[in-house]
């Protein structure tokens, strides 16, 4: 069968890129070897957002006092929970089947593998084989848990994130290793549902990439919450041999042992480019990644690749995004290079962090003389309404010229209100642009216009 264009993987870099090539008159057909949607969908940003939002309301039933409301002793089905996060992954699964059938693309049930620049040989799930036919082909095959050589995951003892969207039972204790984004949100989730949780992380802080109050402040708040936060620190081995794991903590020239139900690795990702004939083809990648040009074409031509197995942030906005750019330049459009500086980055939390652009360190080693400003959510109005007073918006400008260099956030719904930086950043909107944008009051938004203030002498309620 003949196509112009066939995507191997149908996460939200693959579906996205299919549909917009469909839209663009190009003839479509995805390969997907599991559940459509990809991880993001059936294992990652979804499913955990549904936990995370469980956690959320077993956090408010707990507090519901400070409200005024009386409520008896409450108590969490673990399994109930788990149930309704598989429950929400599985809808939005059948909602990207709909797409694709609306938009006239064929799905190809199965594992694709390269075996030429137009060519695409799959295997289905009985072990038959054949061969299609395209002008294009897509690469957007996603990532996996990482595994530290020296702790491998089992699936039981020691587990990766699907595992820990999935137990059948709720562990009584558990360490999680590496407080990035996916850390991070299961130290919150299983904390709040009642497991005694140890996060830790290699390097002197949490959220590692983030502007370093916002990780001061979420480290304030994990401990506030029964977290144990350990940094600078590593673990270097776990027994898993009796009914519990025996975990050595290294901490300096400390090392520590620790005992816990379960032990989970967040350590980062590694990309699936196994199986895909890279090598046959002649595709070059380099310490993991598919090489590629601003609008991701391969070293061969007719191929390309976007999402996590190409350089840049692993995050299903981008992967999407890049997918986009793909297939308006291969239909003959004339899209722009994706700004990677001007990404927006969010996690899920309770306070939730969301950030974009430059630190204020970062900008300040960039060379840049500074403008900055912060308002703290206990200086807002609707935070103190909502009982949601931890945190703060910062913002970093140029002094120079006001370019809005960067945001960062902990708050409630800040992982909603990042996007007014992300836009404004993108129309090169300036500081004191900012401040004269009137927002409505009461607004955990307006905190935005109250911070700019703030780094131009301006603010009104510090």
């Amino acid at each position: 069968m003949n196509y112009d264009l066939i995507v191997i993987g149908s996460g939200p870099g693959g579906y996205v890129a299919a549909i917009r090539a469909s839209q663009l008159g190009l003839k479509t057909a995805i390969v997907e070897k599991s559940e459509l949607g990809g991880v993001c969908l059936n294992w990652g940003c979804i499913p955990t957002k549904a936990l995370l939002k469980s956690a959320q309301v077993f956090d408010y039933i707990k507090h519901a006092k400070d409200y005024g409301i009386n409520v008896g002793e409450s108590t969490s089905d673990f399994g109930a929970v788990v149930k309704r996060s598989r429950g929400v992954a599985d809808n939005m699964s059948k909602g990207i089947a709909f797409l694709l059938k609306k938009n006239k693309i064929d799905v190809i049930a199965g594992v694709g593998k390269l075996i030429g620049a137009n060519k695409v040989d799959v295997t289905d799930a009985a072990g038959a084989q054949k061969m299609y036919d395209a002008k294009h082909i897509i690469l957007a095959t996603g990532a996996r848990s990482r595994e530290l050589p020296n702790i491998k995951i089992d699936g039981k003892k020691v587990i990766g994130y699907r595992e820990a969207m999935t137990l059948a039972e709720q562990p009584k204790s558990m360490i999680v290793m590496g407080s990035g984004a996916i850390g991070s949100e299961f130290a919150y989730f299983y904390n709040s549902m009642g497991t005694k949780v140890t996060l830790v992380e290699y390097l002197p802080t949490i959220l590692p990439i983030e502007d370093a109050d916002v990780s001061k402040e979420i480290t304030k708040a994990f401990k506030k919450s029964g977290i144990t936060v350990m940094t600078g620190a590593s673990v270097e081995s776990v027994d898993t041999s009796g009914n519990t794991c025996k975990v050595k903590i290294k901490t300096g020239d400390l090392v520590e042992d620790m005992e816990c139900d379960v032990v989970l690795s967040a350590v980062g990702i590694q990309t699936n480019l196994e199986n895909l004939g890279l090598e046959l083809v002649g595709v070059k990648t380099d310490k993991g990644k598919v090489l590629v040009d601003d609008f991701y074409a391969t070293n061969i031509k007719g191929v390309y690749a976007i999402g996590d197995i190409v350089k840049g942030p692993a995050l299903a906005h981008v992967a999407s995004a890049e997918g986009i750019i793909c297939v308006e330049k291969i239909a003959g459009h004339h899209p722009e290079p994706l700004n990677y500086g001007n990404i927006p980055g969010c996690t899920y939390t309770s306070p939730e962090v969301a950030s974009v652009g430059m630190t204020e360190k970062a900008a300040k080693d960039a060379g840049y003389e500074l403008k900055v400003g912060k308002f703290p959510f206990s200086a807002s109005g609707k935070a103190s309404a909502a009982g949601a007073k931890e945190g703060f918006v910062k913002v970093v400008f140029d002094a120079k010229y006001g370019e809005f260099l960067g945001a960062h956030m902990v708050g409630m719904n800040v992982t909603e209100m990042i996007a007014e930086i992300v836009v404004a950043r993108k129309l090169e909107t300036t500081g004191m642009e900012i401040i004269k944008s009137v927002h409505p009051h009461p607004t955990m938004s307006e905190a935005i216009m109250e911070a700019a203030a703030q780094a131009y002498g301006e603010c009104i309620h510090l």
